[in-house]
């Protein structure tokens, strides 16, 4: 059943079950003959219920199980969306300090280090497609730029510059779609989302053809719309391949995750080469929580999760990707459940964005589209959207997407609060990560931004 029938069946209960109420309310008569056919139970008569407390039991009884199938439907046929807040995960919050507080210490004192380019060049999702309707504007912040996403009325996304070049309002804050157009909210002035063109002023005789708006390289698939970032304005030399069950809706949309990142962008991708992080920081399971100070808990250590990975770059022409072998296993009271081993296999493509494909003989396949945007110089936008099998309950997509955001959160904790070392103390066996160093280099330029410290500040 895909998203759209189980809506419609939980508004037809919602319908039914809100007329049986006011039914209740509504009638004069005695409304116990209606539920026991006959008149009110002795019982009731006896400790005062008829009348009109017994048409407030009914209201209430109606009213929580409206809530049970409210809350069913949500579990059973609802997409899973989590959306974490800046400084909701991976602080600690001690000696009466609230969390935001605890954050904003740590971003001030940490060392950041000798850092790369902080923009790498590549594609960055902006929105997932099911959040920009037709006619729809979205304001977003990208790259350290404020974008304005629009959806003209034919149905294709744009991505401009959010200023309007005449006297500086914000396109996406009061502007509206008109046709494949976005119009200022400011004068009216219109702006065509396929190449940022003014075509329109209402109050001038002739458009100057030097009014247009920044517009975007853009792309929209795999559910997402994308932008191409390149600091000396080249167009872009490689694509975003297409997973054609998304497209033939095979695999449709079981929720998202989203998270912020106080690290530089290529911390997060760098975990893939990190084998030796997986048996120490995701072996224990899940049902011990995120806190790092207390996954290790002998209460949970009967559940452990083994890891057997192995990550290398692609070969031309796609080195710009690279591959990471997951093999999954679960123990539980030391003994191995193959029923629950499950392999993956996370295939980068980029800077920016990671399919994670599952495939389980049982459970199903589908993929988990991990995204990495940069909002600022280091703070991350991470998402993870699952698509899967319309044919699996969408109960197993959304606890695989459940796990993973646990497992996801554990990390969050570590770049969270952790300095960026350009010359880390390695092992041999530590030999993949300075390997994944040298091949994400390649989306770096000599003209990428980069951050500049100047006294106690930090000037981008």
């Amino acid at each position: 059943m895909d998203n759209s029938r189980a809506s419609l069946m939980f508004k037809g209960v919602a319908v039914v079950a809100i007329g049986i109420a006011a039914a209740f309310v509504m009638n004069v008569q005695d409304p116990s003959r209606t539920l026991f056919g006959g008149g009110y139970p002795e019982l009731w008569r006896r400790t005062g219920l008829a009348g009109a407390p017994a048409r407030a039991a009914a209201c209430i009884f109606v009213g929580v199980f409206l809530l049970a199938v409210g809350w069913l439907y949500r579990l059973l046929f609802a997409p899973l969306e989590l959306l974490r807040g800046v400084d909701e995960v991976g602080y600690i919050a001690e000696d009466g300090r609230s969390r935001a507080q605890a954050a904003n210490e740590v971003r001030r004192r940490r060392k950041t280090g000798e850092l790369p380019p902080v923009y790498p060049n590549g594609w960055y999702r902006v929105l997932d497609s099911h959040m920009l309707e037709r006619g729809d504007v979205k304001s977003v912040t990208i790259l350290g730029q404020q974008v304005a996403v629009l959806r003209g009325q034919d149905g294709k996304a744009y991505v401009v510059d959010a200023y309007c070049p005449h006297l500086g309002a914000n396109l996406a804050v009061g502007g509206r779609v008109v046709g494949g157009c976005i119009e200022c909210p400011f004068h009216g002035w219109q702006f065509r989302g396929q190449d940022g063109k003014c075509v329109k002023i209402p109050y001038a005789d002739k458009v100057p053809e030097f009014a247009k708006v920044r517009c975007w390289p853009s792309c929209e698939i795999n559910g997402q719309v994308l932008v191409w970032f390149h600091c000396d304005g080249l167009e872009p030399s490689w694509r975003v391949p297409e997973q054609s069950e998304i497209t033939r809706g095979e695999w449709v949309y079981r929720g998202r995750t989203e998270h912020f990142i106080n690290a530089h962008i290529e911390e997060i991708p760098e975990n893939a080469a990190d084998i030796a992080h997986l048996a120490h920081l995701h072996t224990p399971g899940i049902v011990s929580g995120v806190d790092l100070r207390y996954t290790n808990s002998k209460t949970w250590e009967f559940i452990r999760h083994d890891w057997k990975v192995e990550w290398k770059p692609e070969p031309e022409p796609n080195q710009h990707c690279s591959q990471m072998l997951v093999k999954h296993a679960l123990t539980v009271f030391g003994r191995h459940w193959p029923f629950l081993d499950l392999d993956v296999l996370a295939r980068q493509v980029g800077p920016g964005v990671v399919f994670l494909l599952f495939e389980h003989s049982f459970l199903g396949r589908g993929v988990i589209m991990h995204c990495v945007t940069p909002v600022e110089p280091l703070l991350q936008c991470v998402s993870h959207t699952i698509f899967y099998q319309s044919s699996i309950p969408p109960l197993v997509p959304k606890f695989i997407l459940r796990a993973e955001c646990i497992q996801f959160e554990r990390d969050v904790m570590i770049w969270n609060n952790k300095t960026y070392i350009s010359k880390p103390m390695l092992v041999k066996e530590d030999s993949a990560i300075q390997n994944h160093r040298r091949w994400f280099s390649q989306f770096y330029s000599e003209n990428s931004p980069r951050l500049r410290y100047q006294h106690d500040t930090l000037d981008f």
